[in-house]
Parts: structure tokens; sequence; C-alpha cells
């Protein structure tokens, strides 16, 4: 199949700029003067490559005013000064950077890709910055990569691209814009005639699911202690008594017991359990031993492992595996709702004592200590820090607790579905732009009852995208924020435990993935796309919690920039005016 000429790609390239993006078509520059191709020729001691003189022929660069042309993210064309000025500034970078293998130019190893920036190459596009620090860049260098792109990104190593020559890049660049196809992994829009570019997403329907595959597993059991092997004395000469010596090594003192352990004062360890998001099905008596186990195996799928005892008026629970809770602040405010509670947490040289009641902080007790390594105790003023606060907090707390005391004791256990962190009521209020859509000035302008309804929508399509509404919970609460009725987001209520279900689910598939990467397991059942789809899930119920809790406003910036469709904006503006002529229709309000 032949590629296109230069100048018939252009004339594409225009023809669809003009109908489509006249904003963008105004920023293209008129043709470069075959003089002016040749003073810069001279000026950089580079013959052009003929595709290049072609394209300069057709346009020479671009204005760099808003709404210019670029080609996704290598950015707009250069013009011919730009191309003078980036090139001799590269090349001042580069004369001041080894190469990472030098060879004379005739020898057949020679590879001109190990230069951090080669002579005979000129930046062609301004990349994302508008600036020198990246784009692509062309090789004028004679020889097989004459008129090859690359490309080039500051503090990073050049490569080149999948494209033989410049006529491809346009020759794709103009069927992208025609066929709405992607063109370097973004898909091409016209949006208030203008130029942009965006991603198109997708998502398996289907991943994997951790869960799942931990439900098929049975947690693993105690070892049965082995039977005793009769002792049988050497046969010898004497049968009297011998005294045998054996020399053997004193062991070294094991660690001490210092868990992460949160008290409250009144509750049931039962109580304490349900507060902290045990799973039911998990709930059992279990020694220190078993749960560590418990939670290290698969059954698990990386959810934390607790147990629950007394201390005097308090219950407390200690963390034997999994992500760290007891630091939480959401945590904390639940387990303390309506009483104190009280968590002492250790990580390596931090040792702290939060004390929170009825879910407020309470700062002027907090505790705080941060000790070096030293000798052969990696954090020996930790280590002593935890034993002074335990100390402390029976003097002050009435909390009498020793870490070894419980060890053997099969105290009540289980799995937690963590809780949820609260919404920020006023996260995204301040985000002006998202995804360069001006998000402010569409909040400014738009009644609130219009809004919320369009955004509603907005949620609605994210969900649809991400198959977050397959859950029947979920689709309830959609099609109830879409009638503006209210949504349940209580503590264990059916969509908070979905959406705790999900967050559990992409800690999990991230871990397995991580563990994939490390090992190289290609056969892990959990892959990168199922991490994503649930991931994305699990973003689509933040977006709801977000618009429920905080508003349509608070929730534009996620719901937008969780948008998986690229057409997005244009879904907008179809929001907006179906919301708009609804209420005209119903004699809404004339002003909010």
């Amino acid at each position: 199949m032949s590629i296109p000429a230069v100048e018939d790609s252009w004339t594409r390239i225009d023809a669809w700029l003009l109908r489509h993006a006249p904003v963008s078509h105004a920023q293209l520059r008129p043709p470069a003067s075959p003089s002016d191709i040749r003073a810069a020729e001279r000026a950089l001691g580079i013959r052009f490559h003929p595709d290049l003189v072609a394209s300069l022929s057709c346009h020479d660069g671009v204005e760099l005013q808003p709404g210019a042309p670029v080609l996704a993210l290598y950015g707009p064309p250069s013009s011919l000064a730009d191309i003078v000025k980036s090139t001799t500034f590269l090349r001042g970078i580069g004369a001041d950077v080894p190469d990472a293998e030098v060879l004379d130019e005739d020898d057949e190893d020679y590879d001109e890709i190990a230069t951090y920036w080669h002579q005979d190459w000129l930046l062609i596009t301004l990349g994302v910055g508008w600036q020198s620090s990246d784009g692509l860049f062309l090789s004028c260098h004679p020889g097989r990569n004459w008129g090859r792109p690359g490309r080039y990104f500051d503090e990073d190593s050049p490569s080149f691209t999948g494209w033989a020559s410049l006529r491809h890049v346009l020759a794709d660049l103009a069927d992208a814009l025609e066929r709405g196809r992607p063109f370097n992994g973004r898909t091409p829009l016209a949006y208030e005639g203008a130029l942009l570019w965006d991603d198109e997403r997708t998502a398996v329907p289907d991943p994997v699911s951790p869960l799942a595959l931990a439900a098929e597993s049975a947690e693993p059991e105690p070892e049965p202690p082995a039977p005793a092997e009769p002792f049988l004395a050497p046969e010898g000469r004497g049968t009297g008594a011998r005294l045998t010596w054996i020399r053997h090594r004193t062991p070294s003192p094991p660690p001490p017991t210092q868990p992460d352990v949160v008290f409250a004062e009144h509750l049931t360890p039962a109580e304490l359990l349900r507060r902290l998001g045990a799973v039911p099905d998990t709930v059992r008596p279990r020694t220190r031993g078993r749960a560590q186990e418990a939670a290290g195996s698969p059954w698990a799928a990386y959810r934390p492992m607790v147990r629950a005892g007394s201390a005097g008026g308090w219950a407390y629970a200690t963390q034997e595996g999994g992500a760290a809770q007891f630091t939480r602040p959401a945590v904390l405010r639940r387990v303390s709702t309506g009483t104190r509670a009280v968590a002492l947490t250790r990580r390596g040289p931090e040792v702290q004592v939060t004390v929170t009641e009825d879910g407020v902080p309470s700062p002027e007790s907090a505790r705080h200590v941060l000790s070096p390594r030293e000798g052969g105790d990696h954090w020996p003023g930790s280590t002593a820090a935890y034993a002074r606060f335990l100390a402390e907090l029976e003097g002050e707390f009435g909390i009498t607790y020793r870490p070894d005391d419980d060890t053997d004791a099969e105290l009540t256990s289980a799995l937690l579905l963590p809780v949820l962190e609260d919404v920020d009521q006023a996260a995204n209020r301040y985000v002006g732009v998202v995804r360069d859509f001006d998000l402010a000035a569409l909040i400014d302008r738009t009644p609130p009852a219009l809004l919320r309804t369009a955004l509603a929508s907005q949620l609605a399509r994210l969900a649809a995208e991400t198959r977050f509404d397959r859950y029947d919970e979920a689709s309830d609460a959609l099609a109830r924020t879409a009638r503006g009725e209210p949504v349940d987001l209580s503590p264990d209520s059916p969509l908070d435990l979905r959406i705790r279900t999900l967050t559990a689910e992409v800690w999990a598939a991230r871990q397995l993935v991580g563990g994939q990467r490390a090992w190289r397991d290609d056969n892990s059942p959990v892959t990168q796309t199922d991490f994503s789809a649930w991931a994305l899930r699990m973003e689509a119920g933040r977006a709801l919690r977000e618009f429920v809790a905080a508003g349509a406003p608070a929730a534009a910036a996620t719901i937008l920039s969780l948008r998986m469709s690229a057409h997005w904006r244009a879904e907008l503006a179809a929001d907006l005016e179906g919301a708009a002529g609804t209420r005209a229709g119903t004699g809404g309000e004339e002003a909010e």
C-alpha cells in the first residue's frame, strides 16, 4: 500500500480542521519560503530530509496560541525558527553528555540512537509542554535511519518510533482525524472549534476476582502435633547410666511482641470486631500464630486479620496481618462512636498513641516517637517506647494489657472488609480544568439543578462504562440519584458494603499484579487488565459517594476525569441540553 505524499496528507488535514476545528486551523502558519528553508539548513549545517521540506512548504509550523493543532502527546509542529532554536539548544546540552558507546560512523555496528542528541537530528515538534524538552525528532543523518522520526524526552533515552518517515506520520494523522481513530494512543476530537485529543478507554466486562479465588481456597488448619518417637538406647557393653555432653549455641531471644492494638471503652469484643468491619463468615477463635498464618494465605486475599479480647472495661483488637488499619482516621472515628478509643501502633522506627473520643481526635493526648536505627536492635528507641506507652495507658486510662499474655489464647478473630475513607466535602470544588475542559466556568454559569441533573447522567454513563451498575445496590442508588431521591450510604448499608468489597478486590488485585511483576509469574490468574477493571469500578463507586455526600459541584471533577469515552464533552453538552429542556417542559423555577 502506497503512502500518500506529504502534500496530500496536509490537504486532508487542512480540510478536516477547516470543517471541524476552524479555531485550530487558523493557528496554522503560512508556508515557509525556499530561501528560509535553505537559510535554516546553512545555520544548522544539515541538509533537511525532503519530507520535512515538503511539510514546511505546506505550513511553517503553527502559532503557539490556545487552540493550536497538536500531534497528540507529541505537541505542535515546530516552525523553522523553533527547529533552529531547539536543535541548537539540544546540541549544546548533548555536547556535555557522554555517549553510551562511541563508535566510528563507518563501523557497521554504529548506532546513532546511542547518543543523547545526535548532531543530525532536528526537533520537529515541541512536545506536551510546547518547549524543547520533548517531542518528535527527525534524523537527517545519512544512512539507514535517514528521514526516520524518533521520540525525545528530557532525562530519558531517545528512541525511534514505529513510523518509517514523516510521510507516514502525516498520513496516520490525516487518517485519525477523518476516521476518529487513535493517533499515538489518543483519539482526536473537535470541541468548540478546536482540535482536542483524549483517551478512549475500555474495561474487561468480567475481570478475574481475587476474592472469588480466595473463596475457593481453604483457611490453613494447624498442623497436628507429630507423634513422639520412642527413645531407643544404643546398645553397649554396659547397662549403667551414662552422661552425654551436647555442645549447643544459646538461641537469640525472640523479638518482643508489639502488635498494633486499638482499645475501645465499654465495648464488647464482638462489637469492636463489627465496627472494624469483620467479615461474618471468617469470624472464629484463633491463636496469634494461627491468625498470622491465615492472614498470609491465599484464603485471606490480602485482607487485614484482627483478634479481639477484653482488658478490664475495654475491648481491644490486635492486627495480625494485612494493611495497617489502626492508624486510619476513618477507622478510629467509627470505633470511637459513642465512646473513646485509644490506638497504639508501631511501624519500624515510629510508635504513636492516638486518642479519639466520639469520632473526634484528641491532639493533646497524642504521643509520637521516631527512633533511629542503632546497634543490634534496629529500632531500640521505638521498642522501649512501645513498652513505655503501654505503661502510660495503664496509668492514664486503666488499660492493663500485655501482648504476650494472649499469644496462645484462642481469641475471636476475623478478616476485615476495610471501612471507607470519609468523603472530603470540598476536595474538588476548586478544580478549574479537567482534561482541557473549563469545569469552573461550567459550574459558574449553570444553574445548580441543571448541573445536578446533567452530572447525574454523566455518573450513570460512568457506571455503565465501568460495569459498576451491574450490582443491584449500585443501579438502585443511581436511579435514586437521577430522581433526586436520598441514597443510603450509612456504614454497613448494601451500597457501603459493595464499595468496600470493590476496594478489597482492588487491593488484592494490586498485590497479585505486583507479585506477578516481581516474580514474572505469567501464569497468575489475575492480570493488570483485571486490576484496572476493578479499580475503575471502585472509582465509579467513589464518584457516586462524592455526588451523594458532597453534591454535584464537588463530585464533578471526579466524574468527568474518570469518564472512559473520549466523547464525554459532547455527551455532557447533550445532558445539559436535555436537562434544560426537561425543566422548561415541567415549568421549573426560572432561577436558583
